[in-house]
């Protein structure tokens, strides 16, 4: 007996079955969500939602200075930035963005989202303890997930539930990671507070400035500078 089904695609759907019965359980509980495209120019439309709060998207020196830059480097970096993706633009802006926040150096990313994956994995070694704030951004929570370290989640902008937490753990790497302005709630984290605690203990702290940066501190250099 013959059949048309193709042997990954065929395979692949039966070996998926149950997705179709997920969709169809978050579709009775009314949890399915859809997207909406918005047109480029939309008219009369104010924006609450999105993060372009400075209004850069389309400022006339940005949006010339990414088609001069498509211009003259075409639309992609062609190549991961350890091989042959490093151009002359990201290695200038490393710069531009060192020398503007006050650091030694300066790291870009695609997405904020990858930014503290590479981040929480990097900084948060292997037996290490990871103190992470309850109010987090979900790309800090999956870096946590996907540090070596031990993850213990304490109460949002809680200085003194992470002094408790960093006593408990005695010695050993720990680090603090936790977002500056956290997006959901609006409200601040207690930066002083949880660098004070975090010197006290000799743990390192790592904030996600992502709506911080541009808005917070001496000439919009961030909620570390604050």
């Amino acid at each position: 007996m013959s059949t048309n089904r193709h042997p990954l695609t065929g395979a692949s759907s039966a070996a998926f079955g149950w997705l179709d019965e997920q969709a169809r359980l978050r579709a009775e509980a009314g949890l399915v969500r859809t997207l909406r495209p918005r047109s480029a120019d939309p008219e009369g439309l104010l924006d609450l939602a999105g993060n372009d709060y400075l209004g850069l998207t389309r400022h006339p020196e940005v949006v010339e200075g990414a088609a001069v830059a498509a211009r003259r480097w075409g639309g992609g970096a062609t190549g991961s930035r350890l091989v042959t993706g490093s151009t002359e633009l990201h290695a200038e802006l490393e710069r531009e963005l060192a020398a503007f926040c006050g650091f030694e150096a300066a790291l870009v990313f695609s997405s904020g989202y990858a930014a503290n994956l590479a981040a929480v994995t990097a900084l948060a070694p292997h037996g290490s303890l990871i103190v992470s704030d309850a109010g987090n951004h979900a790309s800090l929570i999956d870096g946590c997930r996907l540090a070596r370290g031990t993850t213990q989640v304490v109460p949002h902008a809680d200085p003194e539930a992470v002094r408790k937490t960093l006593d408990a753990h005695g010695t050993g790497p720990a680090v603090l990671v936790s977002d500056s302005v956290f997006s959901v709630d609006g409200d601040m984290a207690p930066l002083a507070e949880q660098a004070a605690v975090c010197r006290e203990f000799g743990a390192g702290l790592i904030v996600d400035d992502a709506h911080g940066l541009g808005v917070l501190g001496d000439g919009g250099r961030g909620a570390p500078h604050a």
